[in-house]
Formats: C-alpha cells, sequence, structure tokens
C-alpha cells in the first residue's frame, strides 16, 4: 500500500482499569500498601495468590490488570494481558505511570497506610517498567521488588532522576527470556540511580520463585523497619 497522501494522528479516549485488592482482617502497624503487577499473558488473579504467598497475609495487596488484553491461542476463550509492546511505547509507559499513581493514593486513602510503607512487586515484562516508575517518581514507593525481569535500555543516559526507594532484584540461573550473563549486570547498572540495590540469583527458569520467602522477608525488615 502507498503511503502517499497518509498521516499518522493521535487521539486520547477513555479506558477503564481494573485491579484486585486483597485487605487483611486487621491493618497492623507492620502492614505494607503493596502493588503487584503480573507477567506477559498472565492476570491480576494469578499475580495476587503468588504475591499473597511470597509476603504472607498481613499486608494489603492491589494487584493490577494490564491494560492489553488477547486470546491465549486459537479457538481459545482464555485471556492473557500485557503492558507494552515496542509499538507506541511512550504512551504505554505513561499509561503504566498513571495506572500506579491512581491505584496507590486510592488505596493508601482506604488503608491508612502512609507513602513510606508503599512496596511495587513485578514479575517478569513489568519489572523494568517498575524501575523507570521508581526513577521518574522516587516520592511514590519506598522499595521495590523485581523477579525475572530487565532493566530498561536507555537506564544509564534517560530523563531520570535519582531513585530513593530500596531495590530488590530475583533473577534465575536457566531464565529463557532473560538470560543470566545478562542479568548478572543488573545490579552495577541499577546502582547507576539507586543508592540500595540487592540482588539474588536463584536456580531455575523463568518462574515465579517458590523458596524467596526468606530472601523477600528478610529484605523487608531491613528497608521498612520503624
Amino acid at each position: 500500500m502507498s503511503t502517499e497522501g497518509v498521516e499518522h494522528r493521535t487521539f486520547s479516549a477513555r479506558l477503564d482499569c481494573h485491579y484486585l485488592l486483597y485487605r487483611p482482617s486487621t491493618i497492623e502497624d507492620s502492614s505494607l500498601l503493596v502493588t503487584t503487577l503480573h507477567g506477559f499473558g498472565s492476570n491480576p488473579e494469578v499475580m495476587l495468590r503468588l504475591t499473597q504467598t511470597l509476603l504472607g497475609p498481613r499486608h494489603v495487596i492491589a494487584s493490577i490488570q494490564a491494560p492489553s488484553q488477547f486470546f491465549l491461542a486459537q479457538n481459545s476463550n482464555e485471556v492473557g494481558y500485557c503492558w507494552a509492546t515496542q509499538k507506541h511505547s511512550d504512551s504505554s509507559v505513561r499509561l503504566h505511570h498513571d495506572m500506579l499513581r491512581s491505584v496507590m493514593d486510592e488505596t493508601g486513602r482506604s488503608s491508612g497506610i502512609r507513602a513510606e510503607r508503599r512496596l511495587l512487586v513485578g514479575f517478569s515484562q513489568p519489572v523494568g517498567m517498575n524501575y523507570r516508575f521508581a526513577a521518574t517518581h522516587p516520592e511514590a514507593v519506598r522499595g521495590v521488588i523485581g523477579i525475572c525481569g530487565g532493566v530498561p535500555k536507555n537506564w544509564e543516559e534517560g530523563a531520570y532522576k535519582k531513585v530513593s526507594a530500596s531495590l530488590l532484584h530475583i533473577a534465575r540461573t536457566e531464565d529463557e527470556f532473560y538470560k543470566s550473563e545478562v542479568t548478572t549486570r543488573y545490579q552495577e547498572r541499577l546502582r547507576l540511580r539507586a543508592h540500595d540495590v540487592e540482588f539474588h540469583m536463584l536456580d531455575g527458569g523463568h518462574r515465579f520463585p517458590s523458596k524467596a520467602g526468606p530472601i523477600v522477608e528478610k529484605w523487608i525488615g531491613r528497608v521498612f523497619r520503624e
């Protein structure tokens, strides 16, 4: 098709976004406000369950559904969700930031948990986006946990701020999407923006790590101690 006479135009439209909210029966001083983001093709139900298993039952957890939906297989009604593609990535980043800020502000007000006790968790695709968020809005979150994900390609030269949040990155030795020879350099790269970076390489492939609980519990105790 000839592109002569073709214009590319942009418009904004309203999008209803969704998330699941878990509230413990009692919100204690030790409770965190956790915002958690699922991986490519997954959903907020799965990520809520995984995050509850990882962190325990005492925290408020908001599990956000990614904005783009698609059928996981031909002739199937099963739906998965994703956060972005390489097309129009700036718009996807802006939407990701808007969704996080909206959910964090809304759940923070309803739970009474202040910003200093906000934790952002991501698995796979949104990990790099979450790091970008922490470097764009450093006041919005106190800690970020990235599991089996990446670091923004423009992390070194992008127009980011210093990251005040503590970062915990968990990689896997046999991750087929985020290779260990690449992820072993993440700690050094993340420290270009963040003063507190902890990195762990666990055995296994691209899966949510079932044995990461003690690592995360110790890290939370250090980062969020009163």
